[in-house]
């Protein structure tokens, strides 16, 4: 088994997905395997393509189980990220989007993040290259973690959504060349990080019912990564890091219709998993971050 699991949920993107998996080819950290869930319509599959193929066989050229499934009907981003949850065996989970391209260090520097910081999960936000000159002071208000990742406490009504700024655009780039001087890692609270690259403890991720909530939503809704994250946030802490490594390819969403957002059920959910099901063993240890 390895130490982490990637997990790729993919629709209609076999540039993005070529992309992404060379990425991974090229990683540093070598200790991962691969589940990918595609739910492409039957009339444009691609995971018997030349091109995924070939990535795929040198992947496993180089030690790495990657699995493919076909998973249909589309049931929404919730019910499959939960179906590749369901997946997956290792210590930690990896979900990356199929439209990203990743820097070699990133993979090794956020599994060396999550497992000195011992939280729920670790983000590198996917910045835009198109937005480099677009510098925006306003939204680069970042708040650093000086000492451990801890946990968060707040509720539906005290998000800290200013937060997510700092990752619109450019702004992680622009941050990065002020605050990680010879590339060094800088840990910073977030509200949410997105979803196209974040790795969680899978442990912690099941104790917060994982996407386990998919059935409570409508196939079309958004969201679903921000509502865990909130969770995790508040039962065992979360952050984000620079530098990111993390670039989106500019590809046109899959997610159109937006009118609901799983962050919806954040209070709901929380109330069920309750303060009293905090389990302190799993909790950051306080420890200062190195590097921070």
């Amino acid at each position: 088994m390895a130490l982490v699991d990637v997990l790729i949920p993919t629709y209609g993107r076999k540039t993005g997905l070529a992309v992404t998996l060379a990425s991974l080819h090229a990683q540093t950290f070598h200790d991962f395997d691969i589940v990918i869930s595609d739910q492409t319509p039957d009339d444009d599959v691609y995971l018997d393509s030349v091109e995924i193929q070939t990535l795929a066989r040198a992947l496993r050229w180089h030690s790495h189980r990657v699995t493919m499934h076909r998973h249909l009907p589309r049931r929404g981003l919730a019910e499959q990220r939960q179906f590749l949850l369901e997946q997956s065996q290792a210590p930690y989970v990896h979900f990356l989007d199929d439209d990203v391209l990743l820097d070699p260090p990133v993979m090794e520097r956020m599994l060396a993040t999550i497992r000195h910081e011992r939280c729920g999960f670790v983000g590198a936000a996917a910045t835009g290259l198109e937005y480099l000159a677009d510098v925006r002071p306003h939204q680069q208000d970042i708040e650093l973690w000086r000492g451990p990742v801890e946990p968060e406490s707040f509720g539906p009504d005290s998000i800290p959504w200013d937060r997510h700024l700092v990752n619109n655009a450019a702004n992680p780039l622009h941050l990065e060349r002020r605050l990680c001087p010879g590339g060094a890692t800088v840990r910073y609270k977030i509200a949410w990080v997105g979803g196209a690259n974040v790795l969680f403890d899978r442990d912690k991720l099941l104790a917060v019912g994982g996407f386990s909530f998919w059935d409570r939503l409508p196939p079309e809704h958004a969201g679903e990564e921000v509502v865990v994250q909130f969770l995790l946030l508040n039962r065992y802490g979360g952050c984000g890091i620079l530098p990111s490594g993390t670039y989106h390819l500019g590809l046109p969403t899959t997610v159109i219709d937006r009118r609901r957002n799983a962050t919806e059920l954040f209070g709901d959910l929380q109330r069920e998993l309750g303060v009293a099901g905090l389990d302190s063993s799993l909790v950051a240890p306080a420890v200062e971050a190195a590097g921070a």
